[in-house]
């Protein structure tokens, strides 16, 4: 998700759509140990893959109090002897054991470096169990000031969330806190008081009365992020369908607050018409054997895995704000359809590194107009997200910095979504850039990636090499400039603000007549059979123009 805080200064009407990173609402520039311990893949990190993950827990509302254990699964790739886990402040890590053998832990802040005792054979599977408890980060807001919602619903029953992107899933529970080691399945056995349900990732396995409690156990069979990890617990109700979609039936569930079932049978009735807009553009839903749920939670909204939060109030647009102000944003509910839009971009296509957050934001929000494309036509979808334009600041690059847990910066969502529609028009075969899409949720299918791949990829698939625009769009702050003058019959014209190599043909009308230009640095000078009248520029293309 990670909406820009900024948004604020442009929607002043609107005073809740505000949109930046969860947990990371300061222009960071200046790194601690800390963050270096948290972004980088450090040596007790890099010698053991995850594999499996059995978190295990009991959540007591009155208390605000999460106890449990996590037992982690891996196979080792080289030989070591220190494992380094992760567990934010104020949780506390008591233990760990292997083998039945309490082990050593040395902890540095939010990072546990554990001494394990039992050689660490190469291409063995060994378990680590990780004993945990404490009053986690209470979310101040949200989900971009993130940790667990401590809420009650209007009948005054507990209401209760996670959500941790950015500020990262050992907030709540221990587990390796990097993106670049997805585990590749999960048990995940959640104890609460009785009258309430704890809806988390995948499939229910089973419910356990346990006295005054239950434990609701879900099996997440798929690879799955660790932020994507959730616990949602309230006095649920649920209803659910079945998707004939492109790799067969898929279950789809929805869990919500027992007043609210009425306004989600209608307002969820856009959840089958995402899944098939999107399953059209990008390919097949990745996670048929998790199903897909939407999951009511009182915050906002947000792309855990197979368990799409959801709080956008029973409405279409933004909080009922159209972030575009072309009305098309008004024809769609956003939540459903951009945190949907994540279980491809985020959940089945992973950035490695929180630098490439935009691989996930910039092509879920271009998601946006693909489906009022699919449902309105192109001229509808294009006109959404030029309309987004207004939005993009122009501070800080796309990319953000590496190694240290820092995304970039929110433009990410429209600049990278106008980047992508910008790409389109270099393409000039609608066809084509849909298999493209489609196919790109093949190549990296259930991995997590870099801009670098993404970026090789794309230039493989266009035909195009693509170095410097994504240099330009992701890389600088800069906005190519076309620069022009005409008088009678001639056009001189340019490109300036372009980073090295920058060479962007662009469609232009003279005289209401559709041509191709192809500047450089250098002005080029050319010669009409007319005298020119009118130069207009394609507004899908994400430029500016000054005339000279």
């Amino acid at each position: 998700m990670n909406y820009s805080f900024r948004i604020l200064i442009i929607f002043l009407i609107f005073p809740f759509v505000s949109i930046e990173a969860q947990g990371l609402l300061s222009e960071k520039t200046s790194f601690t140990r800390q963050d270096t311990l948290r972004g980088s893949i450090t040596p007790e990190r890099e010698w053991w893959d995850l594999t499996y993950y059995h978190l295990d827990i009991k959540v007591d509302p009155e208390n605000k109090f999460i106890s449990g254990k996590n037992t982690i699964q891996y196979k080792v790739l080289k030989q070591d002897s220190v494992m380094q886990i992760d567990l934010q402040s104020p949780m506390e890590l008591l233990k760990a054991v292997q083998n039945g053998k309490e082990l050593k832990i040395r902890h540095d802040g939010n990072a546990h470096f554990i001494s394990l005792i039992d050689n660490q054979k190469i291409d063995e599977i060994n378990n680590l169990v990780v004993h945990y408890e404490g009053h986690p980060k209470e979310a101040v807001r949200a989900p971009w000031d993130g940790g667990i919602s401590w809420k009650k619903d209007k009948n005054g029953n507990h209401f209760i969330a996670s959500s941790c992107q950015g500020l990262g899933a050992s907030v709540w529970w221990p587990n390796k806190d990097h993106m670049y080691d997805e585990v590749d399945s999960m048990q995940i056995s959640v104890n609460v008081p009785s009258k309430l349900t704890n809806v988390s990732n995948g499939r229910l396995r089973g419910v356990e009365q346990i006295g005054d409690t239950k434990t609701f156990s879900w099996i997440v069979k798929s690879p799955i992020n660790n932020y994507g990890v959730n616990i949602n617990i309230g006095d649920y109700v649920n209803f659910s369908e079945v998707y004939d979609g492109q790799a067969g039936n898929l279950d789809m569930d929805y869990y919500v607050l027992s007043y609210n079932l009425k306004k989600a049978k209608e307002q969820f009735k856009q959840a089958p018409m995402m899944m098939k807009a999107f399953e059209h553009w990008f390919g097949q839903y990745p996670f048929y054997v998790d199903s897909f749920k939407l999951v009511e939670v009182p915050y906002l909204g947000m792309e855990h895995q197979s368990s799409v939060t959801y709080g956008n109030g029973y409405q279409n647009g933004y909080l009922g704000n159209d972030l575009s102000g072309t009305g098309w944003g008004l024809k769609f509910d956003f939540i459903i359809i951009h945190e949907s839009g994540h279980e491809w971009f985020a959940n089945n296509i992973t950035y490695k590194d929180s630098a490439d957050m935009w691989i996930h934001e910039g092509f879920t929000a271009y998601s946006e107009n693909l489906y009022l494309d699919y449902y309105f036509g192109k001229e509808a979808s294009a006109e959404y997200v030029i309309g987004t334009r207004k939005n993009i600041q122009n501070d800080r690059p796309l990319i953000g910095f590496y190694n240290v847990n820092k995304e970039g910066s929110s433009d990410m969502y429209y600049k990278g979504a106008n980047m992508l529609h910008t790409l389109r028009q270099l393409i000039e075969d609608d066809e084509k850039w849909r298999r493209i899409l489609r196919k790109m949720n093949v190549e990296f299918y259930h991995q997590t990636v870099t801009t670098q791949q993404i970026e090789s990829f794309l230039s493989k698939e266009t035909g195009i090499d693509l170095t410097a625009f994504f240099n330009q769009y992701l890389r600088t702050i800069k906005i190519p400039t076309l620069e022009y003058s005409f008088k009678k019959k001639t056009l001189k014209y340019r490109w300036t603000n372009i980073v090295e190599n920058f060479d962007m043909p662009i469609q232009i009308k003279i005289n209401n007549d559709e041509k191709w230009l192809f500047p450089k640095a250098e002005w080029n000078t050319i010669s009409l059979d007319s005298k020119i009248d009118t130069f207009e520029i394609d507004i899908d293309f994400y430029v500016e123009s000054k005339q000279q």
